[in-house]
Order: C-alpha cells, then sequence, then structure tokens
C-alpha cells in the first residue's frame, strides 16, 4: 500500500466504529493483535469515510433488497474487469464461503450456471462500466421485466459504489493478502 497507517491511526478510527456490526471480523482481529484488510486501514486516515462506507452499506451492501448471491457476482464482474486485486480477492473468498462455488469467477462466463437475474446483473454490469451513457432503452425494459425500479436502483449504486472502491484500491496499491480465508471471529 501506498499509504503510511499507524495502529494509532487504526486504533483512532475503529474506536467510531468498534460496535459496528460491518466491522465485527475486522474488530475481532485487531483484538488478536491482526490489523483489519488493507482498503479499511487506509480509510482509518479519514475516520469519518469509515463510518460513512458503513452506512452506505446497510442500505445496499450487505444490506439491501436485492439477493446477496447476484450482488456478490456485480462485484466480482466490475472489480475483475477493473483488475482490482483487492476487491476479486476478498469477493472471491465471500462468494465460497456463501456456497457460490468452488470458482465464483468462472460463473461470471458461464451463463448456463447463472439465473436469469444473474445474468441480467451481469449484463448490466458490463454495459454500465463499457459506457454508461449508451445503456439503451431497450435494454432497460429487460431490467425492468425482471427486477423493481428499488431492486434497479440498487444494483446501479453497487455497480457504481463498486468501480469506485476499486479504483480507490487500485490508486493507493491496496492489496488482498488472504485476511479472509480463515477471519477472525468476532466475539
Amino acid at each position: 500500500m501506498r499509504l503510511t497507517v499507524t495502529d494509532a491511526d487504526i486504533q483512532r478510527a475503529f474506536e467510531i466504529v468498534k460496535d459496528d456490526p460491518c466491522f465485527a471480523e475486522s474488530v475481532a482481529a485487531m483484538k488478536a493483535g491482526k490489523r483489519p484488510g488493507e482498503m479499511l486501514q487506509a480509510m482509518s486516515l479519514r475516520a469519518e469515510l469509515l463510518a460513512g462506507f458503513s452506512a452506505m452499506g446497510a442500505g445496499f451492501y450487505p444490506g439491501g433488497i436485492v439477493e446477496r448471491d447476484l450482488k456478490e457476482l456485480v462485484i466480482l464482474e466490475a472489480s475483475r474487469a477493473n483488475a482490482c486485486q483487492f476487491c476479486t480477492g476478498v469477493h472471491e473468498v465471500i462468494a465460497r464461503m456463501m456456497g457460490i462455488g468452488d470458482d465464483p469467477l468462472r460463473l461470471l462466463d458461464n451463463r448456463e450456471h447463472q439465473t436469469p437475474r444473474q445474468r441480467l446483473a451481469l449484463e448490466y454490469t458490463r454495459a454500465a462500466m463499457a459506457d454508461s451513457n449508451c445503456v439503451s432503452d431497450d435494454f432497460f425494459a429487460r431490467l425492468k421485466a425482471v427486477f423493481t425500479d428499488a431492486e434497479i436502483v440498487e444494483i446501479t449504486f453497487l455497480i457504481g459504489n463498486i468501480n469506485c472502491l476499486n479504483l480507490f484500491n487500485n490508486c493507493l496499491r491496496v492489496v488482498y493478502h488472504g485476511e479472509y480465508e480463515t477471519p477472525a471471529q468476532p466475539e
């Protein structure tokens, strides 16, 4: 990572979010003498970002109304396209833990094993990332035939948010080191 983050920076930032269930694994890791993942370490330099990250997540990830497995695939597709090593690594592990498959990245290219909603959400992710100004009305009509307007808003926000996080991680050279392979258990 291109930044210098001290243990004091992390402790100070996590004091604000220590009771937030979104950070339970990271707090448990810290109690075990480990640091949270580098993305959260970077955000610790601006504790307000860490708190805001949690508040937004309650509304769309991991919370929200769209099924979690679909969201994991959208995140993986965007992260793969953006070559974000951190998000791809973290969400591969999460997807496997959720039972999405032994190789969730391979599922992205295997339409036969995707649900119709997953297929359409992945197609939407690719279209939005290729040129968000050129998502056609015909394609949007296909979205509306499968998703509610509220679900479309959530998926669109997720696509935008994961692209933001991918850029954040890539610019700062945030790296995934396998922290979630065997995560610390929250108390």
